[in-house]
């Protein structure tokens, strides 16, 4: 039988410059569901919660909120400095719509599934450009990084952040964990920002003189990424959106 989540303040305005409400949000997530849970079912869930809408402050929240219904999924992680932390669980259509009346504009969701979190089965690449970066010049360098992932044996695929970058995901088995991952990730992109000098490894601005920068910090365990077809709080509310490959 289907659950009934009754919003809160349905009208309450989170993109003033579009009109767009908290009743549109949760009706987006209930409508992208099918294509969206496949792609986040049994991941940790981060809310960034945006209580006063878009224009106001974000409020990043782990743990799941207290007064959350029973038959919200959940998982409890250790964490590596010691205790724990309940995260949500985003495994159907009513947690979606119940993650936005918590004012959860971007779900961001672990690489690792709860069942294993110490072993991801993603490994992420998030291609940062400059301000003034045209977008062909990081497609180019997402095409790069598809061909190095390619010559290693694993199969990527992209996905359009919402903002101005590019994610480069390729899908592991979960044979190695988190800091091995993070390693190798690291390793990819110091080969490839050798090879192109319109990519780089420079955490600083500063250093990067423009250049793209080749983010790998997302295989840290417990980070996050922003989850497939999530809203970003930009005006417009665009979407990050999965491409196949040949898509891109």
């Amino acid at each position: 039988m289907p659950r009934e989540v009754r919003l809160s303040h349905p009208d309450k305005v989170l993109f003033p410059q579009d009109g767009i409400t908290k009743a549109d949000l949760a009706a987006y997530y209930e409508a992208v569901a099918p294509a969206m849970l496949p792609l986040v079912r049994d991941r940790p869930v981060n809310l960034w919660r945006w209580n006063a809408g878009i224009e106001g402050e974000v409020v990043v929240q782990q743990a799941l909120p207290k007064g959350a219904p029973d038959w919200v999924a959940r998982v409890t992680v250790a964490r590596r400095r010691g205790g724990t932390v309940t995260h949500a669980i985003a495994n159907d259509a009513a947690t979606l719509r119940w993650l936005a009346n918590q004012n959860c504009v971007t779900p961001h969701v672990w690489t690792s599934r709860a069942d294993r979190p110490e072993r991801p089965d993603r490994i992420v690449f998030d291609l940062d450009p400059a301000q003034d970066t045209p977008f062909a010049a990081i497609r180019s360098g997402a095409l790069r990084l598809g061909e190095a992932l390619h010559e290693v044996g694993l199969e990527p695929f992209a996905m359009t952040s919402g903002s101005r970058g590019i994610h480069v995901v390729a899908p592991l088995r979960r044979t190695a964990d988190n800091d091995r991952v993070r390693d190798t990730a690291r390793a990819i992109a110091d080969r490839l920002a050798e090879q192109d000098d319109t990519l780089t490894t420079a955490w600083r601005k500063d250093k990067r003189e423009g250049r793209i920068l080749i983010d790998t910090a997302r295989n840290t365990f417990a980070q996050t990424t922003v989850a497939p077809y999530a809203v970003r709080a930009k005006s417009g509310a665009p979407v990050a959106t999965p491409l196949r490959w040949e898509e891109l």
